[in-house]
């Protein structure tokens, strides 16, 4: 990844594992973290950062498996995954902070905001179901939806996915901007060969499965959670038009105590790289207003 002139990139090491983040704005202002998903990194909030830095301090981390952070053995279930984001945020003097988690990075913030309440202050989840709360335990295969699940068995199988992705890592990854993207030309061929060259590290492909072949531990930690009550953390659940999870925030009204929705139109899975300003927009109002605002979902 380039450097960038609207925001830095550092490296620090939690316990023996280097881990890689972007930063932005003031350490004077609140904090705000950014959690990416699968098939990407921190450079998936590379057009957000600058619109929020202007309100907040912004780190956004590349997990444990993810971007120029190292590729461990082991440790992917989002318990395991949230504590190494916390110790990171501790190493830099943040105690609390808000949470916005795309995709894969969304199972983190669920896990990181359910087990540190006392240091989430408000959670926004983007187009995501979470393991053992609201992504169900089977995931339809037929039907018209099911080409948005697909995957999530098939990276669950050992050894098979690296034996067929291996070589074909470029096909792989379009499949996933082209085909989930609603104008795929937003994740433009900079973006590509910049996930590319992540992926294509020794280690890469199998760090990003290792999310996938964890959920069933990440969605028993989840269950157990939940056991104790509803998530108190204030929640916006964020949803896209053309997304993969039309309605996010109804099943997580059944597990969280404050819930409000937003919609993003003209977009895809890919919200932060397909819908920039809207989503600072949104989350930047979620962060500093009431969230009974007028237009927002009432609790």
């Amino acid at each position: 990844m380039q450097p960038h002139p609207l925001y830095q990139r550092d490296f620090t090491h939690i316990g023996s594992q280097r881990m890689h983040y972007l930063s932005a704005g003031s350490e004077h202002q609140e904090t705000v973290v950014l959690l990416a998903g699968f098939p990407q990194s921190s450079y998936a909030w590379r057009e957000v950062i600058p619109l929020l830095a202007s309100h907040f301090h912004v780190i956004a981390p590349d997990l444990p498996g993810q971007g120029d952070s190292d590729f461990p053995a082991s440790g992917y279930d989002t318990d395991s995954v949230a504590r190494c984001i916390l110790t990171l945020l501790q190493s830099l003097g943040i105690e609390r902070f808000h949470l916005v988690g795309h995709d894969i990075g969304a199972w983190v913030a669920w896990s990181l905001a359910a087990g540190n309440t006392e240091k989430v202050c408000r959670l926004a989840l983007l187009d995501a179901g979470i393991p053992g709360i609201t992504l169900p335990e089977r995931l339809r295969m037929v039907g018209d939806s099911a080409w948005k699940t697909w995957h999530f068995g098939f990276h669950c199988v050992d050894d098979l996915p690296e034996a067929l992705i291996n070589g074909r890592e470029a096909i792989y990854l379009d499949w996933f901007f082209n085909r989930k993207a609603a104008n795929p030309h937003c994740i433009d061929a900079a973006a590509r060969r910049e996930y590319l060259r992540v992926f294509q590290q020794p280690g890469a492909l199998r760090a990003g499965l290792a999310f996938y072949r964890a959920f069933a531990q990440s969605a028993e930690q989840n269950r157990q959670r939940l056991l104790k009550g509803k998530l108190a953390v204030p929640l916006l659940a964020v949803s896209a038009d053309q997304g993969s999870i039309p309605d996010m925030a109804t099943p997580l009204r059944a597990v969280a105590q404050q819930v409000s929705s937003e919609t993003v139109l003209n977009c895809g899975h890919f919200i932060p790289e397909e819908q920039p300003e809207k989503l600072a927009e949104i989350v930047t109002d979620f962060f500093t207003h009431s969230i009974n605002k007028r237009g927002r979902t009432p609790l």
